[in-house]
């Protein structure tokens, strides 16, 4: 395919490309701004709110936010989300309520709004989505159905077993499957070199027989152009890796002190340690499609927007005890009855507002 004969794909590049390269017009490249706002946003005060004790762990996504973004712009609206456990700003730009991810940080079901966006729940363990991504692209073409599924994983996940099942299976079955590798350099403190020997994570494609392509996961422009093709690819039959390059420029999460393990300014070009959303910025103003009346509202109105995720999350109360045992089997089992018994117990003897955080 034609677009995956360039070994790495670029619009705003080192600086000297334009928009006018990209197949995107300054309204798109607007609404690609306008979410990697509401997406830094999230992130900051996710991170705020944790160290206060509000939640629990979070990982930040900061420095991610173009490659997640840009994936996000590509999907049509049938497509399935598998996302991983930092693919915060993908689910927001996808139209999950913010309230939601900060109520799964807090212990509370995933999909507290009812929101009927095709995301599947956020995969914690590493790399368990792949295979289920996989299998669902198997599953809309016994269902003769159009969509395809996009499954977001770190460069830690290639080397997970999980990783290279669902990947061969999509090649075999020719599933609609788009496996999308943010490679942010490290897998909490394992440099990517020590992940892998093969040139690059993109190229262990060609073991299973579908295409590979390399892209600046710091321009959501070029992110958006890759993986709107890969889908177009993979709906036809052709799965398709996409490795985004990029660089994670916090913690792997909160519970992390990077300082222990990045010593050194690492072995990357300056595109891929830069900020993305001021690096896109800087280029949509050379662009004359983004003013500082644009910036401002934009970040009004994610502040507005994370306020009330925030206050909704706090106005959700206490979740039902019953929820962790009504959806785990069709039919409870005899253990799970005996441990809802033990619950009960336990409740009645301490009066469970007494373990809400603050």
């Amino acid at each position: 395919m034609d677009a995956f004969t360039d070994e790495f794909h670029t619009v705003v590049g080192d600086g000297e490309g334009s928009l006018s390269d990209s197949r995107y017009d300054a309204a798109a490249a607007r609404d690609l701004y306008r979410d990697m706002v509401r997406a830094r946003r999230f992130d900051e005060r996710a991170v705020a709110l944790q160290r206060r004790g509000w939640m629990s762990g979070y990982p930040p996504f900061a420095g991610q936010e173009a490659a997640q973004v840009g994936a996000a712009h590509a999907m049509a609206a049938e497509d399935r989300l598998f996302p991983t456990y930092r693919s915060n700003a993908l689910q927001i730009a996808r139209g999950v309520p913010m309230s939601d991810i900060l109520l799964f940080r807090r212990g509370r079901a995933e999909y507290h709004s009812d929101h009927d966006v095709p995301v599947f729940p956020q995969a914690i363990p590493i790399a368990s989505q792949i295979p289920h991504a996989a299998g669902a692209g198997m599953a809309a073409n016994y269902l003769e159905e159009e969509w395809a599924s996009l499954v977001c994983f770190g460069d830690g996940a290639t080397s997970e077993g999980d990783f290279h099942e669902g990947v061969n299976f999509a090649g075999v079955f020719d599933a609609p499957t788009v496996f999308f590798c943010e490679n942010n350099g490290w897998a909490i403190s394992l440099p990517a070199d020590r992940q892998t020997a093969s040139e690059s994570i993109a190229a262990k494609a060609d073991a299973y027989g579908i295409d590979g392509v390399r892209v600046d996961g710091n321009d959501p422009l070029a992110v958006r152009e890759t993986v709107a093709d890969a889908l177009a690819s993979a709906r036809d039959g052709n799965p398709v890796l996409v490795e985004a390059l990029t660089y994670r420029r916090g913690a792997h999460t909160t519970a992390d002190d990077p300082s222990r393990y990045r010593d050194e300014e690492p072995d990357h070009p300056d595109w891929r340690l830069r900020d993305p959303l001021e690096r896109f910025e800087a280029f949509l103003r050379e662009e004359d499609v983004l003013d500082d009346e644009t910036v401002e509202r934009f970040r009004e109105e994610a502040n507005e927007e994370i306020a009330a995720a925030i206050e909704t999350a706090e106005d959700a109360g206490l979740p039902d005890p019953d929820d962790l045992f009504d959806h785990v089997y069709a039919d409870p089992t005899p253990t799970q009855e005996k441990q809802r018994s033990e619950l009960e117990a336990l409740l009645e003897e301490h009066d469970p507002q007494e373990l809400e955080l603050d």
